[in-house]
């Protein structure tokens, strides 16, 4: 019998490689990577290098490009032997698309065991809306941004910034849903909508600040604050519409105007309606109901 030279050696542990990529992909492992091309490095053992013009990657729903891109198995593990334990770093020129999200960064660094890819150096986002035209794109840029395979989620962390049309919010960290449109921010956030004809600056903080960015409406709690030119309105939670200009203040709602020295403050049973167009708050002596359940996170009832 005839022993394999090393180039068959190398030709059956390649297909060997890529048939357990195809049949990962085809199953219902998700989170095992594809990386199209040839590679240098050992078959048997790894790391695998990858360069072309450009990589191109593939794991479930995400599409990756890069410069380059190393495949690795934990130490001591055959690579082939290694599937949904791998990791893959991507760097130079990458872009990753899903959907209607595209994302950019210096690099990217994905474990098949957690299905999570983390994108850094200048990492950026855009995500464009459904629905008809004229919806404006979500920007997000952040230090870093972890892009989840098994779900269309996308947490980033380190000086957020998300850009939304004349809204601008910022954090220490942003969890993202693609599906629901619906944006997280918690650590210091604050919400501010730009000036706009007579409107002066509204700028709102809390503890927490969800958003839906298509229909620009926020919910936010925890110490809610918001500032526009004198008036100062404080509160336990607020509903804030864009499109119809007016915020809903609840629980121990108080609004202070530093100029006119005017003071107002809602009933233990009401709240405080500031139209932001017209600068002017008023005091309602009914309850206002929040509807909390359109900002609510998966797996939050």
């Amino acid at each position: 019998m005839k022993t394999p030279t090393p180039l068959k050696t190398r030709a059956l542990l390649l297909a060997a490689l890529t048939a357990t990529t195809v049949l990962a992909q085809t199953g219902t492992d998700k989170r095992v990577i594809n990386i199209q091309g040839a590679s240098t490095g050992n078959l048997r053992t790894g790391p695998l290098n990858f360069t072309g013009s450009p990589v191109r990657a593939t794991v479930s729903t995400l599409q990756i490009q890069a410069a380059q891109a190393t495949l690795a198995a934990p130490a001591g593990t055959p690579i082939i032997e290694a599937r949904g334990k791998r990791t893959a770093n991507f760097s130079g020129n990458i872009t990753v698309t899903r959907g209607r999200l595209s994302a950019r960064g210096d690099k990217l660094a994905y474990s098949e065991a957690s299905g999570q890819g983390v994108l850094s150096g200048g990492a950026a986002a855009t995500f464009v809306p459904g629905g008809t035209s004229g919806n404006d794109p979500v920007n997000i840029t952040a230090a870093q941004m972890s892009l989840d395979v098994d779900n269309n989620v996308s947490t980033s962390t380190g000086g957020v910034r998300l850009t939304n049309g004349t809204q601008t919010g910022r954090a220490d960290k942003l969890v993202f849903d693609e599906d629901k449109e619906l944006a997280q921010l918690t650590g210091t956030p604050t919400l501010t909508r730009a000036a706009r004809g007579s409107q002066k600056e509204l700028v709102i903080s809390g503890a927490e600040v969800r958003v839906l960015t298509k229909s620009k409406t926020l919910y936010v709690k925890g110490g809610v604050k918001l500032v526009q030119g004198t008036q100062t309105t404080t509160g336990d939670a607020v509903y804030y519409d864009d499109a119809r200009n007016v915020a809903y203040v609840v629980g121990n709602a108080l609004s202070v105007d530093s100029k006119s020295k005017v003071t107002l403050r809602a009933p233990a049973s009401g709240y405080l309606e500031q139209r932001t167009d017209l600068a002017r708050v008023s005091v309602k002596n009914s309850r206002y109901a929040i509807p909390v359940g359109q900002f609510a996170l998966r797996g939050e009832q």
